[in-house]
């Protein structure tokens, strides 16, 4: 059972877990704290490093885009705890991508899909689509969760890197590059590093069949069972950047 305290703004910020290791409770408050003064927050995931911020908050996300000196358009990935957290966020799969997220979640899966809710500027596609990622990461996966509770998230889950330059692959290259930069807030004190896994497969739901932007993480015989409903053919173009692989 999760426990709360007051945020610097008075608000309610996730604490400690019961029983939990007191470091991972102290970690998670120092990252929430650094999300609600606007600071975006380097944590690991399975691939590489990430790049939270609130996705909701204009001045978050404009802060995070500035630091990595992206003006590009492409649209940034929604870290979510999973489809409890969708439906806390006002967002609804398709009953299709609803049978992806429960076969593949957590884990190297991107659904793309069409959604109604208000995000910030350069978090959705120019037709509003937005990529979704849950990850296996632990450390990854708490921080998503603890951003919901505290009423944060979801999150950013853009890649820790400068515009131009490849993502943190470690905890040591997270804290030179923000060191080095007057950056975001490196996650310290508890979870692994990053665990350079293959990226994310990214899955269109917003045509009809599915189709595969990007193989990766999951390959074609993964999706078999759904043929019914997918495309499963080599992925036609460069996909949203969707997940903290290269982007």
């Amino acid at each position: 059972m999760q426990t709360s305290t007051d945020g610097p703004d008075g608000g309610p910020m996730a604490g400690p877990v019961a029983g939990s290791d007191p470091a991972r409770g102290r970690a998670i408050d120092a990252a929430l704290m650094a999300l609600r003064a606007g600071r975006p927050v380097a944590f690991p995931t399975e691939t590489v490093w990430g790049l939270a911020a609130p996705a909701r908050s204009e001045s978050a996300v404009k802060a995070l885009l500035r630091w990595k000196g992206r003006s590009d358009g492409q649209p940034v990935a929604v870290l979510m705890s999973g489809p409890a957290g969708l439906a806390a966020a006002g967002i609804v799969l398709s009953p299709f991508g609803r049978r992806l997220a429960d076969a593949f979640w957590p884990g190297p899966l991107t659904l793309v899909v069409a959604c109604g809710q208000t995000f910030a500027a350069g978090i959705a596609r120019p037709d509003g689509a937005v990529g979704l990622r849950c990850s296996s990461h632990p450390v990854a996966a708490a921080l998503a969760s603890a951003a919901e509770a505290a009423g944060l998230g979801p999150l950013t889950a853009t890649s820790m890197n400068r515009s131009g330059e490849p993502p943190a692959s470690c905890r040591a290259e997270a804290r030179s590059i923000c060191e080095s930069h007057a950056g975001p807030h490196v996650f310290e004190g508890w979870g692994d590093d990053a665990y350079a896994a293959p990226p994310s497969t990214v899955v269109d739901l917003t045509c009809t069949p599915a189709r595969i932007l990007r193989w990766g993480g999951l390959d074609a015989a993964a999706f078999r069972p759904f043929s019914d409903s997918i495309e499963i053919a080599p992925a036609i173009a460069d996909p949203p950047r969707s997940t903290p692989d290269r982007q």
